[in-house]
């Protein structure tokens, strides 16, 4: 039975892992739960933006971008929880992109838990280039866009 088990866990998690590209690795704290024991709903904007930096770091470094006085900033969050997540687990948060726009996107997170072997939570956030210099929205660099648009969802 535990051999079946791991099998059918190995066989979701690969899928998971399979269909989305980019993915970060999250393990979950003890006092990320709050008083009904599961993570707190708060703490999944922390891993959507742990798994955000993962991806612009990955692709383009957000570095590279904040130095030309250039970067997004978050303008919208939203987070539908599907399960709850107690601790011990290990999430898979995957990101991709869509409804590019000349100066915003919008980034897509999936939280999959691997103790639970099922999709958690779904969410998106809207980022918004930002120019640090003027304090005025600017558009997004021609090379980050071609970075964006290889990863935009249909």
């Amino acid at each position: 039975m535990d051999i079946a088990m791991d099998i059918v866990s190995k066989n979701a998690s690969e899928q998971f892992l399979a269909q989305h590209p980019i993915v970060t690795e999250i393990p979950v704290a003890w006092g990320e739960m709050d008083a009904l024991q599961h993570v707190n709903n708060v703490v999944y904007f922390r891993y959507f933006e742990t798994a955000r930096i993962d991806f612009f770091n990955r692709l383009f470094p957000l570095e590279t971008l904040y130095q030309s006085g250039v970067g997004p900033v978050i303008s919208e969050n939203q987070a539908r929880y599907k399960r709850p997540v107690t601790f011990p687990d290990t999430l898979l948060v995957s990101v991709s992109i869509s409804d590019i726009q000349r100066d915003r996107f919008t980034m897509h997170y999936q939280v999959f838990s691997k103790k639970q072997q099922a999709v958690t939570t779904l969410g998106t956030s809207v980022a918004v280039m930002f120019n640090f210099q003027t304090g005025q929205k600017a558009e997004l660099p021609t090379e980050l866009l071609a970075l964006l648009k290889q990863h935009e969802q249909a």
